[in-house]
């Protein structure tokens, strides 16, 4: 990928990071202890990251205790009181969420990744051998397909492959008329809403469906898991940044774990359970991948969510709007709700 960063001195010197006593009420813990609060899908690549993070220096004897889940109901849990140092979750509005009650600095996005921390794009998982020949946005739409992806009202991978979708269809060359009538035969064939990204590879995987709409990252762990499926980058997806910000009060040792995160190291184990890598990584083999030898290539076409859809402040509203305070129903809620999904 072209994001490129510095990592931080913190990582290269154990005595940047003095102690500074308790940390503050947004995060409920000591020191020594960091409480990250991430998306489903992140649960199982965290464990390596973690680890090599308590072989440096600066992660000798901390704790990192996980809550993982649906990004959404994530978000709205730390409102809630749930403890959090970090919050690594699906998309950006799940942090501005927590932004807006004070949780999490207003200026989280100003640093070397723009407030990333791992990054990924929407792929179509099949069943071996894709028996029905799934390779295209197209094929979602014939008839007998059964579409299986999270729902929107809590999870944020589904917010991704919802635009996906409609985006491909302007990428065609479409209008958004074209893009609206896709999306309505699209929910017409969803055989499955979970809750979540993890809940709907299970789903998937326990029968639901003839494709599933999932991160590369979700299906190369999954088939590193024993998992046998087949998966597809499509010739235009979208690619998925997902965000990670400190609350408030968040200790020395929390930023550290970041920084690690972000570095090259943290960086090639991400990338090894499935994550395309914030920096070039140059040769990687990762297991699971269609190519081992080559995991992550581009995309004939790759959208974004800045270039293509103006942003998360102007998406969110404009396709997953809930109709609440009188503002519009936004495009993509309108439509699931109209197909009675």
């Amino acid at each position: 990928m072209n994001r490129t960063f510095k990592v931080a001195a913190a990582l290269s010197a154990a005595g940047v990071l003095a102690l500074t006593g308790c940390s503050g009420d947004s995060s409920g813990s000591s020191e020594d202890t960091i409480n990250v609060v991430g998306y489903s899908v992140l649960e199982q690549a965290n464990e390596g990251v973690i680890k090599a993070f308590n072989d440096t220096d600066a992660g000798k004897g901390v704790t990192i205790k996980g809550s993982y889940g649906a990004s959404g109901d994530q978000s709205r849990a730390v409102v809630a009181g749930q403890k959090a140092d970090e919050v690594h979750l699906s998309l950006e509005p799940d942090v501005t969420r927590l932004v807006d009650e004070g949780i999490v600095a207003k200026d989280w996005k100003d640093n070397d990744t723009d407030g990333i921390c791992t990054q990924s794009v929407v792929v179509m998982v099949v069943p071996k051998g894709n028996p029905k020949g799934i390779d295209s946005w197209d094929d979602l739409v014939k008839p007998g397909v059964g579409i299986v992806t999270p729902n929107p009202a809590s999870s944020g991978s589904a917010k991704w492959n919802l635009l996906a979708a409609y985006g491909s269809v302007i990428a065609d060359g479409g209008t958004d008329a074209d893009a609206k009538a896709y999306m309505t035969k699209f929910f017409e064939n969803v055989a499955a809403l979970p809750d979540s990204g993890r809940d709907a590879t299970t789903a998937f995987t326990s029968g639901t469906g003839d494709v599933l709409l999932s991160y590369e990252n979700e299906a190369i762990l999954a088939r590193q898991s024993g998992q046998d499926f087949d998966y597809v980058v499509p010739d235009t997806t979208l690619r998925i940044d997902n965000p990670c910000a400190l609350t408030e009060g968040a200790s020395d040792k929390a930023q550290a774990f970041m920084d690690f995160q972000k570095s090259a190291e943290g960086q090639k184990l991400y990338a090894e359970t499935g994550y395309r890598p914030l920096v070039d990584e140059g040769d990687l083999t990762v297991d699971g991948a269609n190519d081992p030898s080559n995991p992550y290539p581009a995309p004939t076409t790759l959208l974004t969510i800045d270039k293509d859809f103006g942003g998360w402040g102007t998406a969110n509203d404009k396709y997953f709007g809930d109709g609440s305070d009188g503002a519009p129903m936004g495009i993509l809620t309108q439509i699931q709700a109209d197909a009675g999904q």
